[in-house]
């Protein structure tokens, strides 16, 4: 049986973040991604102001630079009232004013080439999670297939990074403690026009809400459906989804006949949630693994990136001198606990006061369906700058130990 110290089951920018984090570190690790390439859309494509931040105290600013991204310094909808600001990013403090919308394989591909640059990273593509090992009550290793069979790889810990129906949290049995959501999200493309409006804007109405991010010449747009509708809204078919995108954003009319078919549109099944308990002997959860988040502000990858940064700050060392004790695992939650829950209660809020309320035709709140902290929005612009730092920085940001700091550099995609 091979061996590692650390395998990390998932890919993604929770995975991948913790993983060179801790190569850096000295720390033998291996990620296993179910996937030949991270070629995959509709997956979280914000990077935060606090990643941002991140990738610079990595060495990495300059690599990232060169990456294809849209820069959005605002986040705006359009109501029945009108254009409403509900995030000024340019209040944030710090350098990075400003989120990043970048294709997600795209900054999954900068961290896997930096990691490459670690002799104890390893990546193993097309190697699917298919079980744990066990022995004395504790985890062991995992269970993997590849296009060349299946195979075993043990380990001092299993780092659960493979979102929110993770297959790991699921195969160890830890508790969830799940909130529900009032919506799913369908998400599909249209075409941008050059010199069209740039700052993530959508429409929420009665009954409806579409939100749009800018993607270079497209936008990715998010559909947001009444919880359990999708079977009845393909039922109704293309042209009437047609219809209803053309009918919230007359000026997409135009382009939604690039809608070829409902197989264009991609269900998002919301859920929040959080396990009551991060870890088990041998097993630590991260990211999604650990807290389902809701789409709502994108803090989801915020969010999984900083548990991360946290998990390799205080596993590190205990991992070098192999003392990866469940005490010392429930570091990890005890840090990211406080954040986790006021976000999620932030956006249970949401999703009560205004998405609910939407979503099912009624009025919101006050100033002609706008919620009440929305009309003090406007009225106080300053206040903007708090959603926006929630959003793009986080209430606990985490910062790149001593021991993964590197000078900036560019570094060649392979």
């Amino acid at each position: 049986m091979e061996r590692t110290t650390v395998a990390v089951v998932g890919g993604g920018p929770a995975g991948m973040v913790f993983a060179l984090l801790m190569a850096r570190a000295g720390v033998r690790v291996t990620v296993l991604e179910k996937h030949g390439d991270f070629l995959r859309d509709f997956r979280g494509d914000t990077v935060h102001a606090s990643t941002l931040t991140l990738l610079d105290e990595l060495g990495l600013g300059p690599s990232f630079a060169e990456v294809p991204h849209q820069l959005v310094d605002r986040g705006q909808v359009m109501t029945d009232r009108g254009l409403v600001t509900m995030a000024d990013l340019r209040r944030l403090p710090g350098p990075h004013k400003h989120i990043a919308f970048v294709p997600q394989w795209d900054f999954l591909d900068l961290l896997a080439d930096a990691g490459k640059r670690e002799p104890s990273f390893e990546l193993r593509m097309n190697a699917e999670f298919t079980g744990v090992t066990r022995a004395g009550g504790r985890v062991t290793g995992v269970r993997y297939r590849t296009p060349d069979g299946t195979a075993e790889l043990a380990a001092d810990l299993v780092v659960a990074a493979d979102g929110r129906s993770s297959s790991v949290r699921a195969e160890v049995g830890l508790p969830v403690r799940e909130f529900g959501a009032p919506m799913d999200v369908w998400w599909f493309r249209l075409p941008r026009h050059g010199g069209e409006v740039g700052t993530g804007l959508g429409r929420f109405t009665r009954g409806e809400a579409l939100v749009l991010i800018p993607r270079g010449e497209y936008y990715q747009c998010a559909y947001l459906i009444r919880k359990g509708a999708d079977r009845r809204l393909r039922a109704e078919g293309v042209e009437a989804f047609r219809a209803r995108v053309a009918g919230l954003v007359p000026w997409l009319a135009d382009r939604t006949a690039t809608i070829g078919s409902l197989d264009d549109v991609k269900l998002l099944d919301v859920k929040l949630d959080r396990l009551r308990r991060w870890h088990a002997e041998g097993v630590l959860c991260i990211g999604d693994a650990a807290h389902a988040m809701s789409p709502i502000g994108g803090v989801g990858i915020n969010l999984a990136v900083q548990d991360a940064v946290a998990a390799a700050r205080i596993l590190a060392a205990p991992a070098r001198r192999g003392r990866l004790t469940g005490r010392v695992l429930a570091k990890v939650r005890r840090r990211r606990w406080f954040p986790t829950v006021v976000t999620q209660a932030f956006q249970r809020r949401i999703q009560d006061s205004f998405l609910k309320p939407t979503l099912a035709g009624e009025r919101a709140g006050v100033g002609g369906g706008l919620p009440g902290p929305v009309v003090l929005l406007q009225r106080l612009p300053w206040l903007q700058a708090i959603p926006a730092y929630l959003v793009a920085i986080g209430l606990r940001p985490e910062h790149a130990p001593d021991f993964a700091r590197r000078a900036p550099e560019k570094i060649t995609r392979s």
